[in-house]
This record gives C-alpha cells, structure tokens and sequence, in this order.
C-alpha cells in the first residue's frame, strides 16, 4: 500500500504496471482510491522517511495482522515517529489524535488502509503473489548460496563482503550485529531498496522485484489458457512440468527425460504460454521454473 499510492500519482509508474493502473482507472472505486491516496500522501510522503509502524513484520501473516499491529503500536513509538514525519514534512491536524494513540483514531484509520487495500491491492493479489514468488524462486534457485545471492542483487544493491551496499537518499551504516537480514520483493517498490529507518528494528531490505512475471504475459496467457491447458493432457508435457522440479535449463530437462533439447523447447513453449513455467536467460542457457498455478497443478502448493 505504502508503494502503490506513489505508482497511482506519478506520471510514468512503468510499462509492467500499466495493466494494473488501466484497470484501477476503469473499474476502481474512484471516491475509495482518491481519499486513499490524501491518506498516504501525508502517512507516507515521496521521501528519505515513512513511519516505520506502518510496514510492521507481522504484515507478513496477512492483512488483519498488518492492521492489529498498527492499531497496538505503543504511544511512545507513535509519538517518535510522527515527530520525525512532521519534521520531513508537515502533517495536518487529523493525525495529531493518531500520533496520540487514540484508540478511536487508530481504528479509523486502519479502516480507511483496508478499503484503499480492498479497492487497490486486493483484487489483485494473485497477480502479485505469482511475481513475488516468480522473483523469489529465481532468486534463491539460481543463487544457490548467500553469496551467490547478495552478488545477484546488482544493479539494485552492490555486494562487496562483508558489505550490502545500496543507493539511497540518506547516507547511513546499518550494522547487523550478529542479526539475520531479510530481503523482501515489493511489486510496487520502484527504483531503490528501501530499509526500516529504526536501527533498532528487525534488519530488513525492501527492495523493486523483476517484473519477468508481468500483467501482460499474465492477461495474454489468460486468454490462450483454455486451447493450451488443453494440449497439456498429453503425458510428455505433464513430464516435463514435473521435471522441471525447483528450476531446470532445456538441456537438463532434455537429459532427465531423455529426450531432445529441440523437443524440450516445444513443449516449454506451450507450458509457458499456459501460464505454467516462466523461462529466462542465463547466458547460453535458459532457465525454467514453475509458476505458483504450475505447481498448483502438480499438487505442490
């Protein structure tokens, strides 16, 4: 949400996200998305500072628990944070009984994050997940190792051991201490990671996933899904989606199945365009991997 706003007001939000903003435009709830985006211009404005209460880790168990954690922030962490927001940029007088921890206030406005959630980000939230997944498995299958990992993150950060560097704003050292880092992909982060501004807190990068998973691949495959889910009843496709396992080139599927890597390729080609495999270059070779509805397929979910 905090990111969504930011694509919905700028004049280039990116070719991967027209899709969704076209359909926001033609079939959004216009009066939700509009008081959404006034909510967010001031919790969350363009800038080095958000308050860090509003991306609480227990967004990660879903929707509800994002909400009962910023409801439960405690006033001393409430009244920190808007200090500094305040200080970024003015906020106008609406906020004060929130930064006060009013419990009428706070309830309020995680009413108001739901409906901008429900009108913006839920309706599409298997479009989402597909890439978030699509960026997670490429990422962790191809890396293999931490180092592996860290090193795959360029352009967007610069793994020079034992330092993660990347390109912000505001000029800061985050010192882990002996404290794991999580890395998370945003569909609507844009640009540069971005990190908690509390050292304090859980270390954790937020950072723009690669869209090789895009809305339009998503809708042109929605409309070839039936003719090609269709010639997936054949027994060798349906090998070669389970062979592909955690991510496969062509010629390691070709040497799993013995089969030709020519072969291979026809049917990858014909899973792909159902929705089931992503497939993406490394240098001579390409990499296939399932897809959340491929796995789904297989029973694997």
């Amino acid at each position: 949400m905090v990111f969504s706003w930011l694509r919905l007001t700028e004049l280039d939000c990116g070719l991967m996200l027209q899709p969704w903003l076209r359909d926001i435009r033609r079939n959004g709830d216009r009066d939700v998305i509009r008081s959404g985006v006034r909510m967010w211009s001031v919790l969350a404005p363009l800038g080095p500072y958000f308050p860090d209460l509003l991306t609480p880790p227990e967004g990660s168990l879903g929707l509800g628990s994002a909400l009962d954690a910023i409801r439960s922030t405690p006033r001393h962490r409430l009244k920190d944070e808007f200090r500094l927001l305040d200080d970024v940029r003015p906020t106008p007088s609406w906020t004060r009984p929130v930064a006060a921890g009013d419990g009428a206030a706070l309830l309020e406005l995680t009413e108001a994050m739901a409906r901008y959630h429900g009108a913006v980000v839920e309706p599409y939230t298997s479009m989402i997940e597909e890439a978030v997944e699509t960026d997670r498995v490429h990422r962790t299958g191809v890396a293999g190792d931490v180092d592996a990992l860290l090193r795959g993150m360029w352009p967007l950060m610069n793994w020079r051991a034992p330092v993660l560097e990347v390109q912000y704003a505001c000029d800061r050292d985050l010192h882990l201490n002996g404290r794991g880092l999580r890395l998370v992909p945003s569909y609507f982060c844009r640009g540069t990671p971005v990190a908690f501004a509390d050292p304090g807190l859980p270390p954790t990068v937020v950072y723009p996933l690669h869209h090789d998973w895009t809305w339009q691949r998503q809708l042109a495959s929605g409309r070839r899904q039936e003719g090609a889910l269709a010639a997936l009843l054949g027994t060798t496709r349906s090998a070669v989606l389970a062979a592909v396992g955690a991510g496969a080139t062509t010629t390691e599927l070709a040497e799993r199945l013995g089969a030709s890597p020519s072969s291979v390729s026809r049917h990858t080609t014909v899973l792909r365009e159902a929705g089931l495999l992503t497939t993406e270059r490394q240098g001579l070779s390409v990499l296939h991997q399932r897809t959340l509805l491929g796995s789904a397929l297989l029973g694997n979910n």
